[in-house]
């Protein structure tokens, strides 16, 4: 079961799509993305609408749920793991998504609570910052 929901979280997180890049964004610095995510909840735009809370908690752990999308029946909807900033990228390691893998994040500033991720990889989206 832990295969399937690594894989449902990964198809579900990652065919977000390439966010067009806009002259009113601004890549973010280490420091401006730890303090842009640092005890707040991002809200993860998702492909068929709705959003994937991730809660960046101020000692570094990071806790996702799915339960709000419902994905309770699909998929082992939470997971916890660790976030830090390595150079001007947000990273997390989480314990069972993605099979315990490192990802890191360029992070650029679209609005007063709106980012554009890109990770490693490739895969791109976007998120709405909250309280």
């Amino acid at each position: 079961m832990r295969k399937v929901s690594s894989l449902a979280v990964i198809a579900l997180l990652a065919v977000a799509g390439a966010t067009p890049v806009s002259a009113n964004e601004k890549q973010l610095s280490g420091q401006e993305i730890d303090r842009t995510v640092r005890g707040k909840r991002v809200y993860l735009s998702v492909p068929l609408g709705g959003e994937f809370p991730l809660y960046y908690k101020a000692n570094g752990q990071v806790d996702g749920s799915g339960e709000a999308l419902g994905l309770g029946r699909v998929m082992a909807p939470k997971d916890k793991g660790r976030w830090w900033v390595a150079g001007n990228k947000l990273c997390q390691k989480w314990e069972q998504w993605y099979d315990g893998n490192v990802f890191c994040f360029q992070i650029r500033q679209t609005g007063p609570t709106s980012i554009a991720w890109v990770r490693d990889d490739g895969y791109s989206g976007t998120a709405r910052i909250g309280q």
